[in-house]
């Protein structure tokens, strides 16, 4: 079955940086866009980064130049690179994939940024 797991969050300072990956199972990774999400208390689920699978880039305003989304088919992981975080920053982080028109979400990981 589709699976989708995060990780590499944590606590970190403003203006540090952290990776999350998301490692995908269960379906041809490589044939699937794939998007970072993030989920702040009280705030609706938003886009923060999309890679296309001939590794087209978008990313939300508020992370342009910041945050670099990545993907490594060989792997079967993507990435987001986090670069001067800043407090708003703070939040679940999602990956989602769209397959045969369902959406799989993966658990999320908390991303914490705070002096």
């Amino acid at each position: 079955q589709v699976q989708l797991v995060e990780s590499g969050g944590g606590l970190v300072q403003p203006g540090g940086s952290l990776r999350l990956s998301c490692a995908a199972s269960g379906f041809t990774f490589s044939s699937y866009a794939i998007g970072w999400y993030r989920q702040a208390p009280g705030k609706q689920r938003e886009l923060v980064a999309l890679i296309t699978t001939g590794r087209t880039t978008t990313y939300t305003d508020s992370v342009k130049g910041r945050f670099t989304i990545s993907r490594d088919n060989a792997k079967k992981t993507a990435y987001l690179q986090m670069n001067s975080l800043q407090l708003e920053d703070t939040a679940v982080y999602y990956c989602k994939t769209t397959r045969e028109l369902r959406d799989y979400w993966g658990q999320g990981t908390q991303v914490t940024v705070s002096s």
